[in-house]
C-alpha cells in the first residue's frame, strides 16, 4: 500500500521547485520541512482518525462523497483496496434514475421513525441517501474519487464492475450527463446550481436552505464549474474512449468559466452569475466586493489561472486573511455576507460557518495547489496555523471561528485528508 501510495503522489503532482529560490534557500527550507515540530503529530493524528470510520466526523453519521474525495488518500493507509471500493460502488448503486449521485449515505438501522426525505434504492439496501440539491458537486466528487482510487490502487477492475444494468464507467458517464442535461445553463455554457456561499451547501432563501425549491435563485459560480473540468479531466485519463465527447465539453466550460466568472480588472472570480430571477440579496449589495477563497482554489486545481494569477490570488487571500483577523488562508470568504442575508440561523452571524467561517478543508487543499505550482516556501508559511492549531486542539475540526476557535464537528475526516496529502507533498518535495 506504501508502494501505491508514493505512486498516487508521483502520478498526480509535478513538482517545480519553490519559485525564485537559490540551491541553497531551498536546501534550507527542505531541512525546515524535514525537521517541522508539528508535521508528525498531524500525520499521527490523522491516521488515527482515519481507523474510526468513514463518516465525515463525530457531527456526522453519514458518508459523504464531498469529503471522501478529499480523505480516500488518507483513508488508503489504514483499510485494504476492497473497503475504499465497496463505499465508491454503494454510490454508484444509489444513483438517481436521472443519473444524479447522492450527497451520502446512512445505515437504515440508524434512521428514526420519524425522519423523511431519505433516497433508497433496491440495488442497496442497507443503506438510506441524502441529497442538498442546492450543490452541484456530489457528481463531480465521485468521478475524482474513483479516480484517486485507481491512482491509488492500480485496480481499474472496478470500471468494469456492474451495478444494475450499467457497468460502473457507465454510470460514471450517466453522471456526467444529469449535469448536461439538468443542470446547464445554454447561454452561458456552464453549470449552474443555487446561490450559495462559495462551495457551501446553504442557499439564503429560507429554513434549513438544503434543497431546490420556487424560491430558490439559480446562479452560476466557479466552484461547481471547476470541478466539473477537474472531473471530466480525471474521467477522459481512465477512460480514453470518452475524449471525443468530453473533450470538447471541458473545453466549454473552461473557456466559459474565464470569459464569464474571472474579472479581470480585479484579478478574481465573481461570486455569482445571475439568472432569470436575479439576486436574492438586497439591492443595491455589491456581492462582487466578497473573495471566494474556496472556489479560488478549485479553479487553480482546475487548471484555470496562470503562475502570476496563482501568485495574485494567494496575495489577496493573505490580506483578506489579515483584514478579517482570521487564523488562515482556509477562511471561506471575505468580507462576510451581512447579518440577515440567510434564512439559516448557522449563517446570519459574520464569520460563522459557510460565511466566513475558517475551514482548513478547503485551505490544506489551497496548500497543495501551491506546492503543484512550484510555490513551495509560500505553501509552507501558509500551512503552519493550519498544523499548529491541530496539535493545540488535539485533533481536526470541522471550522474555526474568526478568533481561531475550533467549532463544527470534531475528528472532520476532510480537514486531517487534506493536511495529510499536503504533508506528504511537501516530503516528497524535500527528496
Amino acid at each position: 500500500m506504501k508502494l501505491i501510495y508514493a505512486l498516487f503522489l508521483i502520478l498526480s503532482f509535478v513538482f517545480a521547485g519553490s519559485a525564485n529560490l537559490s540551491a541553497n534557500q531551498k536546501n534550507e527550507l527542505a531541512e525546515k520541512i524535514k525537521n517541522d515540530q508539528y508535521f508528525p503529530f498531524v500525520k499521527s493524528k490523522a491516521l488515527e482518525v482515519m481507523k474510526a470510520g468513514f463518516n465525515a466526523g463525530d457531527g456526522y453519521r453519514e458518508v459523504w462523497i464531498r469529503d471522501y474525495n478529499t480523505f480516500i488518500q488518507l483513508a488508503a493507509r489504514v483499510n485494504e483496496k476492497s473497503v475504499l471500493k465497496e463505499n465508491l460502488l454503494v454510490f454508484f448503486r444509489m444513483q438517481g434514475d436521472d443519473g444524479n449521485i447522492i450527497d451520502g449515505f446512512t445505515p437504515v438501522k440508524e434512521i428514526g421513525k420519524d425522519e423523511y426525505n431519505f433516497i433508497y434504492s433496491k440495488l442497496e439496501p442497507r443503506y438510506a441517501g441524502h441529497k442538498n440539491t442546492v450543490e452541484t458537486d456530489q457528481e463531480s466528487s465521485l468521478i475524482q474519487a474513483v479516480y484517486k482510487y485507481i491512482l491509488l490502487t492500480g485496480d481499474k477492475t472496478i470500471l468494469e464492475e456492474n451495478i444494475g444494468d450499467k457497468k460502473v464507467k457507465e454510470r460514471m458517464e450517466w453522471a456526467m450527463n444529469f449535469l448536461m442535461n439538468q443542470r446547464f445553463n445554454k447561454k452561458y455554457g456552464l453549470i449552474i446550481g443555487a446561490t450559495t456561499a462559495d462551495w457551501g451547501d446553504v442557499q439564503p432563501e429560507h429554513g434549513w436552505g438544503v434543497t431546490l425549491d420556487a424560491n430558490t435563485h439559480p446562479a452560476i459560480d466557479i466552484y461547481d464549474n471547476a470541478m466539473f473540468i477537474i472531473a471530466l479531466n480525471n474521467m477522459m485519463e481512465i477512460l480514453p474512449e470518452t475524449k471525443l465527447k468530453w473533450g470538447k465539453i471541458r473545453n466549454t466550460i473552461a473557456e466559459n468559466s474565464r470569459k464569464y466568472l474571472w474579472d479581470k480588472q480585479h484579478q478574481k472570480f465573481i461570486p455569482h452569475l445571475y439568472l432569470e430571477k436575479g439576486s436574492p440579496f438586497p439591492a443595491g449589495f455589491n456581492e462582487n466586493e466578497i473573495y471566494y477563497f474556496g472556489g479560488t482554489t478549485i479553479a487553480i486545481e482546475a487548471g484555470l489561472l496562470n503562475k502570476k494569477e496563482i501568485k495574485n490570488s494567494l496575495e489577496e487571500m493573505v490580506k483578506r486573511v489579515k483584514l478579517a483577523g482570521a487564523g488562515s488562508i482556509g477562511l471561506t470568504l471575505y468580507p462576510p455576507y451581512p447579518k440577515g442575508f440567510f434564512a439559516n440561523k448557522i449563517m446570519n452571524p459574520e464569520y460563522s460557518y459557510q460565511n466566513g467561517g475558517d475551514w482548513t478543508w478547503f485551505g490544506g487543499r489551497m496548500i497543495q495547489q501551491l506546492i503543484r505550482n512550484g510555490f513551495v516556501e509560500e505553501a509552507y508559511e501558509q500551512m503552519i496555523p493550519m498544523v499548529k492549531r491541530v496539535k493545540e486542539n488535539n485533533g481536526f475540526y470541522e471550522w474555526y471561528s474568526v478568533d481561531n476557535k475550533p467549532r463544527g464537528s470534531g475528528t472532520f475526516r476532510g480537514e486531517a485528508g487534506v493536511l495529510f496529502t499536503a504533508i506528504k507533498m511537501f516530503e516528497d518535495w524535500t527528496r
